[in-house]
């Protein structure tokens, strides 16, 4: 599934910015096996997410100037029948909400 693939880049990208271990640009897409474009894209998008990302030039890693962290957990279980249904309630109820509004700011 893509979704764990996603989930482990983006917990490698924050270990070793952290760890300020990147290595150049190329290097650090070669590590995560993605073009230099799509980590670029990764970057600028973690900067938007207000995520302090610096570049040393003369040590050549990217590394965070404040402190900084992510971390993305997905976690699967068995639920029973009565918290499945309650779960599938509040969906449906999130849903239909934000389809009401979203419908109410187009007019």
């Amino acid at each position: 599934m893509k979704l764990y693939l996603y989930i482990d880049r983006i917990n490698l990208i924050n270990k070793l910015i952290s760890k300020a271990k990147t290595g150049s640009q190329e290097e650090f897409a070669k590590r995560l096996n993605i073009s230099v474009s799509r980590l670029a894209r990764i970057i600028e998008y973690m900067k938007d997410q207000a995520a302090p990302i610096k570049f040393d030039r003369i040590a050549n890693t990217y590394y965070y100037e404040d402190k900084y962290s992510i971390n993305i957990e997905v976690k699967i279980e068995k639920m029973k029948e009565f918290e499945l249904k309650k779960h599938e309630c509040m969906v449906k109820y999130f849903s239909q909400k934000s389809l009401k509004c979203f419908f109410y700011t187009l007019k």
